[in-house]
Formats: C-alpha cells, structure tokens, sequence
C-alpha cells in the first residue's frame, strides 16, 4: 500500500507479496507502527485534556490497531475505553442506524456501564441450514454432543494439543473472531503458533495469535485492568508467566520468534505483549464454558482464537462455508451446533486442498 514518492523516499520497490521479509521491511513497518502510535497518545491526550472526562469511545479504522490503543490505555488518564469492535468502513452502517434512531426518531439512549448494548458484537447471522440434514445429504461423518457435553469434550481435545474449528450461534459483527467462528488451540503449546499459521491459515509463520481468556481471571497473566471484549487491546504478561531467556540478544529479524517467552508461549509476542480478548459468560456462554472448563483441566484459564477462514477467504459464515475451510486445512475437529466432526473420519478428504478451496467455496 505504498506508492512511488514512498519508493524513491526510501530506496526501494514495493515488496511483493510471498517474497522474502528483510530487516529493512521490519524496520519501515515498525517506524510506521511507532509513529502511529505517537499521534493516537497524542490525539487521546488533547482530546482528555480538554474535556477531563473519564470515558473515550474509539471507532474508525485506526481504532483497529490494538498496539495503538494500548499505549493510550497505559498512558493517558481516561479511566475506560470502549472501542467499536466494526471499527472502519463497515461500522458506518451502526454508525447511520444510531443516527436515524437516536437524532432523527428522538429515541432515548440509555447506558448503564454494566450491560454491553452491542451484545459481545455477535449481532450476524445464524447458520442457515439444517446441519444435520446437510451432513446426512453429503455424507459428513459425525458425532452429536448434547450441550451439557459441550464444553467437556472440547477442552479435552483441546488439552490434546488439537485444532479446533467452532461455528456456534450468529457470527461476528467486525473484523475480530470472538468465539463464534473462531479457530481455537492450547496456547501453551511452542509449536501452535508456526503450526497455524503455516498448516491451517496458510501465511507467513511469524503472524501472532490472540489469547481468550476469563474475564474474571485476566489480571492472572495480563497488565490489563479493564475489559477487552473485543480483542482490540494490546497489553502485557504479567512477570511471574514470564520465561527468563537468556542467549536470545543474538538471534535476529524473525529468528526472535522462536524463544520461548511465557507460559502461554503461543500468543506471546516478541515484546512480552498479546492482544488480549476477554470472555464473559454474559458475552458469549458457550466460550465461557469451554475455556472454563479447560482452565478446569488444565489450571489455564486462556485459549489461542483466530479468525476461522485462510488467508484471502472471508470469515465463514454457514455451516457450509465452515466444513468446506475446516476440510481444505488441517483442523482436526469441527464443532457446528451440536455437531461434532473429525477431519480423519471424513469421506472424500482428497478433493479439498488449499489450491481449490476458493473454487469449492463458489
């Protein structure tokens, strides 16, 4: 997203995607970053400055940049923020709803600091088929799994070091995955974080992952003393999850990423930092169940989530369009309502690959 003038600027064309990262790319990307987040603390300063509130809403697509909005949480005085999770282009559409119905229709607004009016965000649509109907019509192999049951059988995959592709209730509203399409794994797995990237989103291996953790137990392994529903907080390990590493000043560029740093060495960045989503059981209560009940078996109350999609492919959104991407990755296990999948047991596994999965999602 660079052009000419930026070109001669710095001595260089435009990267081209695939090609190979050099110290000079990371150095642009993180002046870029730094910059950035200089005028964002910059902006957040003025504007408490002036107004000596305790409260700052945050929207429009700089808002998205997790880093950013952990500086001014850390180093300016507001007391909350509230960051609109459809932050960009696509929350005008809330924006213009609030519009109509607040300005326009005079309808009142009421806010009580407790309750989330957005609802965990989880405000698209539902799956739209009879599952059980489609997986008996294609012959899709699976296991039904009461709701009681749920949260059981996944954490106990999960503490199994599998993947796990989950496609429950409506999806979200934004670009974050907050449970409801979401890829999850053990974040206290070293290998978890190459291995998502490389055989399930099928990207560059040094891309982070996001932990999820019990809202009630972030301040267990996060610097982070307000909610973070929406993943769109970047905050600390907390220094007792932390690994001493001593030797690792040598390794250099993407090398870094392969020290281990925390307990949850998974969704830990370079800089000790992660970005944080927090879960209630008001938000979401069947992601609550599962990262409770493996905190139960396995004394960690976090797991990794990633959007469920690849590279270039959007969110799925159905039952389809999640059996499809579960099929053409190596996600071990698909959880869509009540119904419970295993990649290995599946009829057909040689026709999904990564090279057709955009021709079988058309």
């Amino acid at each position: 997203m660079t052009n000419e003038r930026f070109d001669r600027l710095f001595g260089g064309s435009l990267r081209k995607p695939e090609g190979p990262i050099t110290q000079k790319h990371m150095d642009i990307a993180r002046s870029i970053q730094d910059v950035t987040e200089e005028i964002m603390v910059k902006i957040a300063l003025h504007v408490h400055k002036l107004t000596q509130e305790d409260n700052l809403c945050l929207a429009g697509g700089v808002a998205l940049n997790c880093v950013g909005n952990g500086r001014i949480l850390k180093e300016v005085p507001f007391k909350n923020i509230w960051i609109q999770p459809a932050s960009g282009d696509a929350g005008g559409a809330l924006g213009a709803a609030l519009l109509t119905w607040h300005q326009y229709l005079k309808k009142p607004r009421a806010a009580d600091n407790v309750h989330d009016k957005q609802k965990g965000s989880l405000l698209g649509p539902l799956p739209d088929e009879n599952i059980k109907e489609l997986a008996d019509t294609n012959g899709w192999l699976y296991e039904y799994i009461s709701d009681n049951e749920i949260p059981k059988k996944i954490a106990s995959l999960l503490k199994q070091e599998k993947i796990i592709g989950l496609c429950q209730g409506r999806m979200e509203f934004g670009p974050r995955a907050l449970g409801a399409r979401s890829i999850i794994a053990d974040a206290r797995c070293e290998r978890m974080q190459s291995e998502l990237n490389l055989k399930v989103k099928f990207r560059e291996s040094f891309r982070p992952f996001a932990p999820s953790i019990l809202e009630e137990k972030t301040l267990e392994y996060f610097e982070l003393p307000i909610k973070s529903p929406y993943m769109l907080l970047v905050a600390d390990v907390q220094a007792d999850k932390r690994l001493n590493n001593t030797g690792t000043g040598e390794l250099e560029g993407i090398q870094k990423l392969k020290t281990k740093r925390s307990l949850v060495p998974a969704v830990t960045h370079v800089d000790y930092s992660a970005r944080v989503q927090t879960v209630s059981e008001e938000s979401n209560s069947l992601f609550y169940k599962i990262i409770k009940e493996f905190d139960a078996q396995t004394n960690c109350p976090l797991v990794i989530n990633t959007s469920f999609n690849i590279r270039g492919e959007p969110i799925v959104a159905t039952a389809s369009d999640a059996y499809r991407c579960f099929m053409c990755t190596n996600i071990d296990y698909l959880l869509v309502g009540n119904y419970l999948f295993e990649r290995e047991n599946q009829p057909h596994k040689e026709k999904y690959n990564k090279e057709n999965i955009s021709t079988i999602l058309d």
